[in-house]
């Protein structure tokens, strides 16, 4: 009995220590001064505060880890567990003593997509981050995302502009596929604060020169009678300006309009215009993701020197049925999208757009106006199916169409795309998108009048496959490689009689045919905490292909004979090695500087009649008397943010060299030139200049503002007597603001604002006369400038009141374009004083003053 009682006394002894031990755990405060401490630095407060004392494995570097901390003072078993999970260790107490051990680690990856969770789509550039780790992963264009990691306890948090943060702390032992819906729903661990959303890409993106811009922002600025036009916000950042008033063709960095190579769902567009050239043919509302790359163009594009404007079309909603639209000054949209089937696993997108000009022409007493037919249309479609978390099909078209018709001319012109798409992932860390792209941009030109009657038409078709592997290798290496070839078919011209009185020869510029093949590999590479390492190569090719005929053209630039060769000849070969090179290096959580280096080679070539009125577009390719332009690009930055993520500012300088420049000589034949080639002069051109942009994300004032100052000038033998002249968008000053400001619930204001020095312009200096009539005697080309170039747009919208389970939403838009009528010029020409006839005198033609406009939006 008395051993019985004597076992029992000592159970509850121990009973009763295990106990105390337990409270003396929960009880005790260990107080924090620092916001990160060492091992050995934590453990050491540790036991100055609780008296316990602590072992680890000697061999290990964990004396030496730091943990960072978010509190001033801590429970010592909460504390003990953020030891834990920030350096993956086993922790066992006996006693007064801590006891640490490494968990043994092996490599897993989870992966998966990141989606929206009101509609299903894709969300391109969603940020998947491990805050012990400080490290992460974004998304890539169809929202898939890999991260090869040691396995352990971690917290993952998964993010994206205008969601809240979805955080998990979970331990990751083995391979994970985890897909993730971002929503106004999720979750938010309170203890856990991560600002890896948006906002801090600015500073932790490895890439630079590269501006992203949401959608849902582009439709709240003001905008010309109404239509919300995605090119015009793009003219309104940094370092880009429109080609003209009113244009929608754009200059990037000081290149040619057409050095910028625009996609839609990555197939090529060629002529972005509506109402030549007013509005462009992109339609927001069928538009999901835009983004624009001044430089740093990634290894997987080529073809283009100066930018990448690449435009993702939606998936269609695979939750539930929905539409929005508006109705403008100018044209009315629809768009519809939804599920196919109840497994959310294919939805549709259909949207359409169209003008209706010409049906108030109709209403005039007028025979002359009523006859006419003026409009344009544009429609988007795409069909997207999930077969599994492997296999995904996307298949998407554009078709647009500008007609203008009267009695005595016609002119319609319009785009053409098809792009189908299949992703397959091979394994959590292979993911590969195979593509088959079409585009076709067209332009017929007619004259209606009697004997001169005739109809001019031009086409360029391109057929391409492409292959783009994404290789997600370990957390510090993500290789992409692939390659694509397309096959090019230019018909630049060719007119002929119209009816039966014309007398209008047939008259037809030479067809050519070209393949274009590029082959690339690249590296995103992390070097420890700060430094992150871009790299990679682009092999590009061109070969001019029969049939065709290739005019010799001697030293100065006279035709001496030329070669035809047969259909399926390849006669001439081009070939470019295109580096890529880029660093990101952290200062601080808030700062950080980049440096870029791009190589890019261009083989297709732009003529114009304008830079605005009829479309007259010509694309020529490189040719045994045309080399292909090539451009060395250097960009360095500094990258801030401030108030939490709240501002964002960046500032980049960048030198570009040209070699093979193309112009044209002074008063070149350009269009149904056979000859062409002929009319082309090269040489070389740089460009330079720093960029400044200061972003805003208040929860009430967004926008930006940014100022740019650049120089670009050209040296071409030929030319201006072969001294150096400004290019044609040399313009050194240059600054922009865009503001959007939430009054109330249902109100928003905003304003864009612009000042621009006047573009490069030759004028006549002085005339002289011959045979009695008066020639004009030119300055040097572009040595002087149009008058300064600024205006104001204002805009108002007020949402409708939203009422319990309302399916219906609507808006109201009211904008002011040019609100103070200021008379920017858009061309100035010098025409004889019809009073005296001994002086000439400028005329200053110009586009708009004050422009109102209302449009109605809605969607359900």
């Amino acid at each position: 009995m008395k051993h019985i009682i004597l076992t029992l006394s000592c159970m509850f002894m121990l009973l009763g220590n295990t106990t105390l031990l337990s409270q003396n755990r929960i009880s005790s405060i260990i107080k924090t001064e620092n916001s990160s401490y060492t091992f050995n630095e934590l453990m050491n407060l540790i036991k100055s505060q609780s008296g316990y004392n602590y072992t680890y494995p000697t061999d290990s570097e964990l004396s030496q880890k730091l943990i960072h901390l978010g509190k001033k003072e801590y429970a010592l078993d909460l504390l003990l567990d953020k030891i834990s999970l920030q350096l993956q260790v086993k922790y066992r107490i006996i006693g007064k003593q801590i006891s640490f051990k490494l968990i043994p680690k092996k490599t897993v990856t989870i992966s998966g997509y990141i989606r929206d969770k009101k509609t299903g789509e894709d969300l391109i550039g969603a940020s998947c981050y491990i805050t012990e780790l400080k490290q992460g992963t974004v998304a890539n264009s169809y929202g898939f995302y890999s991260l090869s990691i040691p396995s352990g306890y971690y917290t993952v948090s998964y993010s994206f502009m205008g969601t809240k943060t979805q955080t998990k702390v979970a331990e990751i032992t083995e391979d994970q596929n985890t897909n993730i819906e971002l929503g106004p729903d999720n979750l938010q661990i309170k203890e856990v604060i991560v600002r890896a959303d948006g906002g801090s890409q600015n500073v932790e993106r490895a890439e630079m020169s590269v501006i992203k811009l949401p959608i849902s922002t582009i439709k709240r600025l003001p905008a010309l009678m109404g239509e919300i036009d995605l090119i015009k916000t793009v003219q309104m950042l940094p370092g880009v300006k429109p080609a003209s008033e009113g244009s929608t063709g754009f200059s990037v960095r000081g290149g040619n309009p057409d050095q910028n190579l625009l996609l839609l769902d990555e197939a090529p567009v060629y002529n972005a215009a509506h109402l030549l050239g007013f509005f462009s043919i992109f339609n927001g509302d069928a538009l999901s993701d835009l983004k624009l790359y001044k430089g740093d163009i990634p290894a997987s594009v080529g073809g283009r020197l100066s930018s990448l404007l690449d435009i993702r079309m939606k998936n269609g909603n695979t939750k539930k049925f929905s539409g929005n639209g508006g109705i403008g000054t100018v044209s009315s949209r629809l768009t519809l999208e939804g599920p196919i089937g109840k497994n959310e696993k294919t939805s549709f997108l259909l949207s359409g757009r169209r003008s209706y000009a010409d049906l108030f022409l109709k209403l005039s007493s007028n025979e002359d106006v009523n006859d006419n037919t003026v409009y344009f249309y544009d429609v988007n479609a795409k069909i997207n199916h999930r077969f599994n978390d492997k296999n995904r099909l996307f298949i998407s078209s554009y078709t647009g169409k500008d007609k203008f018709e009267s009695k005595d001319n016609g002119l319609n012109f319009g785009n053409q795309t098809a792009t189908i798409r299949w992703n397959h992932l091979f394994s959590n860390k292979l993911f590969l998108n195979t593509t088959l792209l079409y585009s076709k941009y067209y332009y017929e030109l007619s004259n209606k009048l009697g004997t001169d009657a005739f109809k001019w038409e031009s086409n360029l078709e391109d057929y391409s496959t492409k292959l783009d592997f994404n290789y997600f290798l370990n957390l510090n290496n993500t290789i992409k490689f692939g390659g694509i070839v397309t096959y090019h078919q230019f018909e630049p011209g060719h007119a002929y009689g119209l009816g039966e009185q014309s007398l209008f020869t047939d008259y037809k510029v030479n067809e050519s045919n070209a393949l274009e093949s590029g082959l690339y590999a690249s590296n995103e590479q992390k070097i420890g905490d700060r430094l992150t390492l871009k790299y990679g190569l682009r092999f590009s090719m061109f070969n001019n292909v029969g049939e065709g005929t290739v005019y010799n053209i001697d030293d100065n630039y006279n035709i001496d004979g030329s070669t035809t060769y047969k259909k399926g000849d390849v006669f001439n070969t081009y070939t470019n090695f295109e580096p890529r090179l880029g660093l990101k290096y952290t200062l601080s959580p808030v700062s950080s500087v980049k440096a870029s280096y791009t190589r890019t080679a261009q083989y297709m070539q732009l003529t114009q009649n304008s830079t605005g009125g009829m479309p007259l577009d010509v694309w020529f390719p490189s040719s045994p008397n045309v080399k292909p332009q090539k451009s060395d690009q250097f960009a360095l930055g500094y990258f801030r943010n401030f108030s939490d993520n709240i501002i964002e500012m960046s500032l980049e300088g960048y030198y570009k060299k040209l070699q093979n420049t193309i112009d044209f000589k002074d008063f070149a034949d350009l269009l149904l030139n056979k000859e062409l080639e002929a009319e082309l002069r090269f040489g070389s051109a740089k460009a330079y200049g720093f960029e400044f942009m200061t972003n805003l994300n208040f929860n009430r004032l967004q926008g930006w503002f940014g100022y740019t100052w650049s120089r670009t000038k050209r040296t071409i033998k030929g030319i201006n007597n072969g001294n150096s002249y400004r290019s044609p968008y040399d313009v050194p000053h240059d600054f922009k603001a865009i503001l959007s400001y939430q009054l109330t619930k249902r109100t928003t204001i905003s304003a864009n604002f612009k000042y621009s020095t006047g573009a490069p312009v030759t004028y006549p200096v002085g005339r002289t006369e011959y045979q009695g009539a008066f020639i004009k005697v030119y300055s040097e080309r572009n040595s002087y400038r149009l008058p300064d170039n600024h205006r104001l747009d204002l805009a108002l919208t007020v949402k409708g009141k939203k009422k319990p389970n309302q399916k219906w939403e609507g808006e109201w838009n009211f904008s002011l374009y040019n609100a103070y009528g200021r008379k920017n010029p858009w061309y100035i020409s010098f025409v004889q004083d019809e009073d005296n006839p001994n002086v000439m005198k400028a005329e200053k033609t110009y586009l708009f003053t004050f422009v109102p406009s209302v449009t109605y939006n809605f969607k359900f």
